[in-house]
């Protein structure tokens, strides 16, 4: 009787295995992909940064746009290309973590850390560079000393000459070479997972700034681009799209409801509008930063009772409405 071809059956296991590697690789992939993008934003002072390249594509995806201060590596000493961090205005990084797509990770307390190894490991690798240095600067030294003295000296005077080299030669500690270690692999490792704590929100959040904010939420409802607009003299400037594809149409002045605005204030600012050809908007959202945490208090609890999704998003356009009002400068009476 024949034995059983062991070959097919080997091979049959291995198809089997191979399917299910595949299957784990698949799922794997789909909870990966399922997972919530959030981007990791670090706080300079009270400056938002984003400093890694998925976060940048986070904030992009999500309409936010800040401005680049980073130099670049290979061109430091320029600054009409800049690179990372991506520095964002505070409304910008509060709308990322109201929509749940950013969050203030945690600063590292490096105070309380005990530095005493790396300390001692760092005095090591200086003492090992000098020995090897001092050995270098051993053999250059031979080697000049033996090239001079060969064409006029004979064998024994220099072979004398270099014993005495090997007694009396030592490197200053002065002139050993120091080097700059950049590789991030010198620097410990710290999970991101450690720093998606809860941290402080350490913005301001005074009724200036919640007016900036609540103009800033709706104008992105609408589906506008905004982008810092200090050297114009206001608040956002407002683009109709992708400001790497238009020009700002609009410069936007946040004003409290309540806030007295002199008529000077206004006339300068429709002149400057005119001057840049861009249109001045004033921006008066009509809830006061009592009612928004009111009206935060209160979508919280639509959402814990489920209620219909259209009466909340129509009680979200009566509560967010913001009053616009365009100025134009027609000229000199």
């Amino acid at each position: 009787m024949d034995a059983p071809d062991c070959t097919h059956l080997s091979s049959d296991s291995e198809r089997v295995d191979d399917v299910h590697d595949v299957a784990s690789t698949v799922d794997v992939a789909n909870v990966s992909s399922q997972l919530p993008q959030v981007a990791g934003i670090r706080m300079c002072g009270s400056t938002p940064l984003l400093w890694r390249v998925t976060d940048l594509k986070i904030a992009r995806q999500a309409g936010v746009i800040g401005s680049l201060v980073g130099s670049l590596a290979r061109q430091p000493r320029q600054n009409t290309r800049l690179g990372r961090p991506l520095e964002l205005l505070d409304e910008e990084a509060r709308l990322l973590a109201e929509e749940g797509k950013g969050i203030v990770l945690a600063e590292r307390d490096e105070e309380g850390e005990d530095h005493s190894a790396r300390a001692e490991h760092y005095k090591e690798d200086l003492q090992h560079s000098h020995q090897v240095q001092s050995t270098l600067a051993l053999q250059d030294r031979k080697a000049v000393l033996q090239r001079v003295l060969n064409g006029t000296q004979n064998e024994s005077s220099v072979l004398e000459r270099l014993e005495a080299l090997d007694r009396d030669f030592s490197l200053p500690v002065s002139a050993m070479t120091i080097q700059l270690c950049t590789a991030r692999a010198g620097l410990s490792y710290h999970s991101d997972e450690r720093d998606f704590l809860a941290a402080g929100w350490p913005m301001r959040q005074d009724e200036h700034s919640q007016t900036r904010f609540l103009v800033y939420r709706d104008l992105r409802k609408k589906g506008f681009y905004l982008t810092s607009a200090g050297k114009f003299g206001g608040d956002f400037l407002v683009y109709p799209g992708d400001p790497l594809r238009f020009h700002a149409h609009f410069i936007a002045l946040c004003v409290a409801m309540d806030t007295d605005t002199p008529l000077c204030d206004i006339m300068a600012l429709a002149r400057l509008g005119s001057n840049v050809k861009k249109t001045v908007v004033l921006c008066s959202p009509r809830a006061t930063q009592e009612q928004s945490k009111e009206k935060e208090e209160r979508e919280e609890e639509e959402k814990t009772e489920d209620r219909d999704k259209d009466n909340a998003a129509a009680d979200d356009d009566d509560d967010d409405e913001v009053v616009y009002t365009s100025l134009q400068w027609s000229g000199m009476v």
